[in-house]
């Protein structure tokens, strides 16, 4: 018999049923994007984009870097080698992945469900969904969604709808009533927080399942309130937890649904195309590197652990500049690190696709990526040197070369660029015309590479990869020396800082200072590596402390 357990007792809100009952289309709704998303995706745009690559190789005079600077050359070719070998391990881990490996983990997770259901019992799921400043039409799709899905769980499923707002609260009861009804095997637990940030939330609703009681073989889906999940994703994902006790949590593939202009639509398309292929390459080693908030399904055991909860709720770093730095974005992080830390194993699902709704924080293209690529890296960043400190030993080595690799590409995607302008301001103006024709070549063979990922991909993508690449590691640079910037783009949360003004001046200055000194150190390590500075030797040093030259 279906239940609901909430905060008070109102009652809920007249609403359109047929809008809220509404089905919305897996991927991206064709009629909301523009036409240009559309063309982008057709031969002709792509035909036109091959002929930009030849009219361009056509007047560029292909010699004249070899014959100016072998050194640059040298330099390109070590990091093409370097960069391209490493995507490419990627994509060949990929394929095997989805291929040979995770059909066989199908089948297993599938026998496992069959041969336990007598005995075990088929398992309950919690499905969480944390909400918070969404629009009512995609909190309604993301409801009518979990509803769905909670209904054709094998083993019944309860609904903890995590709320802050009173408008949230009618609309989920309401939904429950109409999806439900009164003889689903389908519970809706309600806590209601005073939007002190999501760790808070989750944190509430965590304890609010633990009250449930489930069993060790129960499982939770963590879901974000812009994320609307398919009806069997339940039955096609909680075989995996009973056919591996060792596995800890899973997340799956991704599309989006963006509301914007259509340069967001192709950015968010070729993010989740790309998180597709790298995804699945790290699932080969059974160690995803986040367990995204939008839709990650737990051990129901781990949810209840109180160290788990606490490191969502409270988390932090010691760093030797910013003293105790705690976190505020990156709950997905922190749970993927306490599962990282205790040996679990994290799980990849590719043939389950969760659509995320996208609002960007700023209809202007450039302020909206930067706001989001400033939260994404810093999460990443912040969480970083922690999993390097476990070891090889207890993230994988290929894992943990991966983590490692983080640190690394921020600085190898900008050093061709500081060559080419190196080159070009003190060589040949030619460089750069050759260097636009390499982007175009390489980013294009990039993008065809993700047909392997996804069905149709956009002429426009090499230009999105190449501002990732460049615009991203711009970003990732500052945030490295600057761990303490976080701020949601949603939510107004805060962290409370005891310091004095004159003291946030000093790390400020700080922070700058140490980001200045690597920009020095790694542009001079270019011009050496380019040979347009030298190596001091004995007789310039003695000169320059006064000394007679040694000959």
């Amino acid at each position: 018999m279906a239940g609901t357990q909430d905060a008070d007792g109102y009652e809920a809100v007249a609403a359109p049923v047929d809008r809220l009952l509404a089905k919305a289309s897996d991927g991206r709704d064709p009629a909301s994007a523009s036409w240009l998303v559309a063309w982008s995706e057709t031969l002709e745009a792509h035909l036109a984009y091959i002929a930009l690559i030849l009219g361009i190789a056509s007047v560029t005079p292909i010699d004249s870097l070899a014959s100016a600077h072998s050194g640059a050359l040298f330099g390109l070719g070590f990091l093409a080698i370097w960069r391209y070998g490493w995507g490419l391990t990627h994509f060949v881990r990929s394929n095997i992945y989805r291929s040979i490996v995770f059909p066989k983990m199908r089948a297993e997770a599938e026998n496992a469900m069959r041969e336990s259901a007598d005995i075990l019992g088929d398992q309950h799921v919690f499905l969480l969904v944390t909400s918070f400043r969404i629009d009512g039409d995609t909190t309604a799709a993301v409801y009518r969604a979990a509803f769905e899905a909670a209904k054709r769980a094998p083993g019944g499923a309860t609904v903890v709808a995590s709320i802050v707002e009173m408008g949230d609260q009618r609309l989920v009861k309401l939904l429950y009533r109409l999806i439900c009804g009164d003889d689903s095997n389908v519970q809706l637990v309600i806590t209601r927080i005073a939007g002190t940030g999501k760790r808070d939330a989750l944190a509430y609703a965590f304890r609010a399942i633990s009250r449930q009681e489930p069993k060790a073989d129960d499982v939770v889906a963590v879901i974000d309130g812009d994320s609307i999940v398919p009806s069997d994703f339940v039955s096609k994902c909680v075989g995996f937890f009973r056919a591996d006790s060792s596995v800890g949590a899973l997340t799956t593939d991704e599309v989006s649904r963006v509301h914007g202009k259509a340069k967001f639509h192709i950015w968010y398309s070729l993010r989740f195309a790309q998180r597709h292929i790298l995804m699945s390459s790290n699932g080969l080693s059974r160690k995803v590197l986040t367990l995204t908030g939008r839709m990650s399904m737990f051990r129901a055991s781990i949810i209840c652990n109180p160290d788990f909860v606490r490191q969502v709720e409270s988390d932090y770093v010691d760093h030797w500049r910013f003293g105790r730095l705690k976190f505020l974005t990156g709950d997905d992080k922190s749970s993927w690190f306490w599962l990282l830390r205790n040996r679990y194993k994290m799980l990849y699902i590719p043939d389950v696709v969760v659509a995320t709704v996208e609002e960007p924080p700023s209809k202007h293209f450039l302020p909206a990526a930067t706001q989001l690529m400033v939260r994404w890296f810093g999460n990443m960043l912040r969480t970083n040197s922690r999993a390097l400190a476990l070891g090889s030993s207890k993230t994988g080595l290929f894992t943990w070369w991966t983590i490692f690799d983080q640190r690394v590409s921020m600085w190898t995607s900008l050093a061709g660029l500081a060559m080419v302008v190196l080159v070009g301001l003190f060589e040949t103006p030619f460089a750069f015309l050759i260097y636009v024709l390499w982007v175009l070549v390489t980013r294009y063979l990039l993008t065809l590479m993700l047909f392997n990922s996804r069905r149709r991909v956009s002429a426009f993508y090499p230009f999105f990869i190449y501002f990732n690449q460049i615009y991203g590691s711009i970003i990732k640079t500052y945030i490295f020396f600057h761990l303490n910037k976080q701020k949601w783009t949603r939510q107004k949360t805060t962290l409370v800082d005891s310091r004095t003004r004159f003291e946030n001046r000093i790390r400020e200055a700080s922070s700058t200072l140490t980001h200045v000194i690597a920009i020095m150190v790694f542009v001079t390590i270019v011009a050496l590596v380019l040979g347009q500075l030298a190596i001091p030797d004995t007789s310039i040093l003695a000169m320059a402390y006064g000394l007679d030259p040694i000959n």
